[in-house]
């Protein structure tokens, strides 16, 4: 049972989830030593109970310590029925307590609202790519991965790839944003490639996760390799 009026209750409650195979797991894929080992849909539920009852309580009370309070916290907000200039400022709230790319990309695969809002949306994710910590950015580069990958915003995209950190996890996420492009806006993707101001590292890798798509065939991905760097 979830009891979020008793924090220290809540925190047993989640560690009776706990899955030490899967902790395991998640360790070495996320680099992370603080968290219980529980699976994501187990989080989504708790998130979406939460949103439906006293979040405002929960955000309050979370002390953000553990992987599964920040992901936790991060899903909820997918969940609420909120306008978005209403959502906006919990967003905000939210993003600098992102340490990883998991919480980074589960939050922004949950946040459907950007949907619905694309101008409001797309205003927000340029001031992400400004911020100076580089989690904030990646988290505005995989929400134009996630929802804004179209007609009227394809040539906007290629045009935030310019200006980016030396970052690891934010060279990544250019670099598979990109990817989605080609498979979707091939033509316009590669015009962009071969003139393209991106480092030869986050050229290569984009490059690279290109060729490893299944939405394309061999002999393309023979076409793809000679234009690595």
């Amino acid at each position: 049972m979830i009891n979020i009026n008793n924090y220290n209750e809540f925190i047993d409650y989640l560690y009776s989830l706990k899955d030490i195979k899967y902790k395991d797991f998640q360790e070495k894929l996320i680099l992370s030593d603080n968290l219980i080992g529980i699976r994501t849909p187990e989080l989504k539920k708790i998130a979406k109970t939460i949103a439906n009852s006293n979040y405002k309580g929960f955000i309050k009370l979370n002390k953000h310590n553990l992987y599964e309070e920040k992901l936790i916290h991060g899903l909820i907000l997918g969940y609420l029925k909120l306008e978005f200039n209403d959502l906006k400022p919990l967003i905000d709230e939210f993003i600098p307590y992102i340490d990883n790319w998991a919480i980074c990309d589960l939050t922004v695969s949950n946040l459907k609202i950007f949907n619905k809002n694309k101008d409001n949306g797309f205003k927000e994710i340029k001031k992400y790519l400004k911020s100076k910590n580089s989690w904030i950015n990646r988290f505005g580069y995989v929400l134009l991965l996630n929802y804004y990958i179209n007609d009227e915003y394809i040539d906007k995209i290629f045009g935030l790839c310019e200006n980016y950190k030396d970052e690891y996890y934010v060279k990544m996420s250019i670099a598979w944003l990109i990817s989605i492009c080609y498979i979707k806006y091939k033509d316009k993707t590669i015009e962009y490639l071969k003139n393209n101001k991106l480092d030869n590292w986050t050229y290569n890798k984009a490059m690279q996760k290109i060729i490893e798509s299944n939405r394309i065939n061999k002999d393309e991905k023979d076409m793809l390799r000679k234009f690595k760097k």
